[in-house]
């Protein structure tokens, strides 16, 4: 399943139409119509019912909404694991009397808000 149409998906939910989500996104509102109609394909549902008015969920629509949202809370969870920075740092110390090890005691206790 593509993660930018689940994304286009909520933009239009949300935006309650496809030309606002398509601002809102910065793509063209073709952009957004062959990714909502591609992610259809995909599920083998109709997720909108298009209206001169905008765009309403369908029943599936409603049914698949919080779970794209978690799609893409889990995306963005996996990006900043792996993220520069986003992890503590690590020092494997063998004796607990060397040196090191009294650093790393002394610069925890000094800094316990970093991890």
């Amino acid at each position: 399943m593509d993660l930018q149409a689940v994304r286009t998906f909520v933009a239009v939910t949300e935006a309650g139409g496809f030309q606002k989500a398509a601002a809102d996104l910065s793509v063209t509102q073709q952009a957004v119509s062959k990714r909502i109609a591609a992610l259809e394909a995909a599920l083998g549902v109709r997720l909108f019912t298009r209206a001169p008015r905008g765009a309403e969920l369908t029943i599936d629509g409603r049914a698949f909404l919080p779970h794209a949202r978690e799609l893409l809370r889990a995306a963005e969870r996996a990006s900043a694991s792996v993220r520069p920075g986003s992890r503590p740092l690590r020092v494997d110390v063998i004796a607990s009397r060397t040196a090191q090890s009294s650093l790393m005691r002394a610069f925890h206790g000094a800094h316990p808000g970093i991890a």
